[in-house]
């Protein structure tokens, strides 16, 4: 399979979702180049950048399970290398 080089990008409502966003990406984690979180409190919201090189079946999965959660948004941009 190709793989991609993507970001994916996650905003939180809630620190009680950042769990099950970890056991996702941790089950991902083979694909997983790295990450940064960046907690907004003024606002309540917490952001998460997570670079990936994977098939894009993988991203696709990744972030689809991440955006099924409760309070939880994510999308993707992937490059084209």
């Amino acid at each position: 399979m190709e793989k991609r080089i993507a970001v994916i990008s996650v905003i939180a409502e809630s620190r009680s979702a950042s769990p099950k966003i970890n056991a996702v990406l941790s089950e991902f984690g083979d694909y997983v180049i790295g990450r940064m979180g960046i907690p907004y409190r003024e606002k309540s919201v917490f952001i998460i950048s997570v670079a990936v090189d994977a098939p894009l079946e993988i991203i696709n999965t990744i972030t689809g399970k991440i955006g099924q959660l409760d309070g939880v948004t994510a999308k993707t941009l992937t490059s084209k290398l």
